[in-house]
């Protein structure tokens, strides 16, 4: 336990928000897996999973993305973009197919969990449909961060951005048609050689840690 603690923590230090890519350095399909395979396993908020996560390797859409992110070349430059989508119909319809799907996945009755689907319904329905997405928007974040490690630990560059025009985004991509809405971007792939955030040090706060 000790040494996947202290590989953590050194490859959370080999990281940075990398500005310039190789773009004739691909990453290999199984550690583009491992990525994609740690954010399916993020969790969410009642396990609802309001997500869906777009890979663009195709370099002519990479590069409309790119100005849609108002020229930041690491766009184009990267191997992969990941797009972290939210869905824009998590409604009651939604709710009763996740819990159904839960039942039969775990061998439950059907109506087992009427009490649980009623109570996500409540939440849901709080909140109007702007405050929904606002609120699985935060929860894309946390699988942010779960990819953001897992690049880490496999070597991979990557920088998180919130620094496009989403709308755009959900044009090129075709999203509004599947019922979802651009969130954050996290571009990934290997540095370059020319990148001189790469060289400077990582400066962090000392002060942030309050233990009660």
């Amino acid at each position: 336990m000790a040494t996947m603690s202290n590989n953590l923590i050194t490859q959370l230090n080999w990281r940075y928000a990398t500005k310039a890519f190789d773009p004739s350095a691909k990453i290999s399909d199984q550690k583009l897996n491992t990525i994609l395979e740690a954010l399916r396993l993020t969790p969410s908020s009642y396990g609802l999973e309001p997500w869906a996560f777009i890979v663009v390797k195709d370099q002519e859409i990479k590069n409309r993305l790119m100005t849609a992110s108002y020229g930041q070349m690491q766009v184009a430059q990267a191997s992969h973009v990941i797009v972290l989508a939210v869905r824009t119909d998590v409604n009651d319809q939604f709710v009763d197919n996740f819990t159904s799907t839960k039942e039969q996945a775990a061998g439950m009755p059907a109506g087992t969990l009427a009490a649980y689907n009623g109570m996500i319904k409540g939440s849901i329905n709080s909140l109007t449909a702007e405050q929904n997405i606002q609120w699985h928007k935060k929860q894309a974040y946390i699988a942010l961060g779960f990819a953001m490690a897992a690049c880490a630990l496999e070597e991979v560059d990557s920088c998180p951005m919130e620094g496009f025009d989403a709308s755009q985004f959900d044009d090129i991509l075709g999203l509004k048609e599947l019922n979802l809405t651009s969130a954050v971007v996290l571009p990934i792939g290997i540095r370059s050689a020319e990148d001189k955030m790469a060289m400077v040090p990582k400066s962090r706060r000392t002060d942030v840690i309050i233990t009660k």
